[in-house]
């Protein structure tokens, strides 16, 4: 059972006061490529995640992502209260540099002189770090948590790859059979093209006459010739390779590079009964050959 390098896979999960988002998304590559986009509490546990989806997902371009939320009851902002009284500071002392008159009075938190605070708070909110972010924390109870969130997100790809395989298989499976139909047709046209070049080298030789010929080197010849027009050996590396891929695809392990070297192997016998056919028939038959094939390559390129 081949498996697709295309993947996607998601997992939440609820804590107290925070929710957490995992995705995990795969395409093809031919090694393990791992991207991790995570908050920055839990950047220590990279390597442990690096390894993790190491083992379990083998190869392709891997990107995880772990989005953080924190509940509507909770905020980790805060305001920087005492930079704000120092802007405030500073507005009222450009003020009385300015010369311009006061006419507020001083209540709890700001001075109001000709400004009303509903006026002047918008303005102070906008000023370079009046707000402060605290410091994130998280337990170890929390990771194992998000740890087993991960592992869901992960199945689920695999989930995804398998029925993604699935349909290539198929798709593959089909292509291999074509050629395999199209090698059966291209039998009959052999036989009969060996009889043909018989034929033609026959009538050339009636023409040049046979008196200054040399029988025993002309029949070497002849057998040497036709052996190098014969594509029987080609025809049965061609049937045992298609075979082969077959079987290695029924293989419960990842053998989408040995498929791919399987897939070469067949191109070249097709190529080489190209080479060898000079029948026009026959070289339509390796045309549709060569079509399937190059079809079957581009689905190889995204199997595990």
């Amino acid at each position: 059972m081949i498996q697709s390098m295309t993947g996607y896979g998601k997992a939440e999960i609820n804590l107290p006061n925070i929710n957490f988002t995992i995705e995990v998304k795969s395409l093809n590559s031919k090694q393990i490529d791992t991207n991790i986009k995570m908050p920055s509490v839990f950047r220590e546990h990279e390597i442990e995640l690096r390894k993790l989806i190491s083992e379990k997902l083998k190869r392709g371009k891997i990107e995880l992502s772990i989005w953080r939320e924190s509940s509507e009851n909770t905020t980790n902002i805060r305001f920087n209260t005492q930079v704000i009284k120092n802007y405030h500071r500073q507005i009222l002392q450009l003020k009385k540099d300015l010369g311009l008159k006061e006419s507020g009075v001083w209540n709890s938190t700001f001075y109001q002189t000709g400004i009303e605070t509903s006026d002047i708070i918008p303005t102070l909110l906008k000023m370079p770090d009046v707000l402060q972010k605290g410091q994130e924390k998280s337990s170890k109870s929390d990771w194992n948590e998000i740890k087993k969130a991960i592992d869901i997100a992960i199945f689920d790809l695999l989930n995804y790859r398998l029925h993604e395989g699935q349909k290539l298989e198929f798709d593959i499976q089909s292509r291999v059979h074509t050629i395999s139909k199209l090698l059966e047709k291209i039998i009959p046209f052999s036989e009969k093209r060996i009889d043909k070049v018989k034929n033609n080298l026959k009538e050339k030789l009636a023409n040049i006459g046979s008196n200054s010929i040399d029988q025993n080197r002309l029949e070497q010849e002849l057998i040497y010739y036709l052996e190098k027009q014969d594509i029987t050996e080609e025809q049965v590396r061609l049937d045992a390779h298609l075979n082969y891929f077959t079987e290695t695809m029924q293989a419960t392990s990842q053998n989408g590079k040995k498929l791919g070297f399987i897939g070469q192997e067949i191109g070249r016998e097709i190529n080489t009964i190209g080479s060898k056919s000079s029948d026009v028939e026959m070289q339509k038959i390796v045309v549709q050959m060569k079509d399937e094939l190059e079809k079957i390559k581009e689905q190889l390129l995204n199997i595990l």
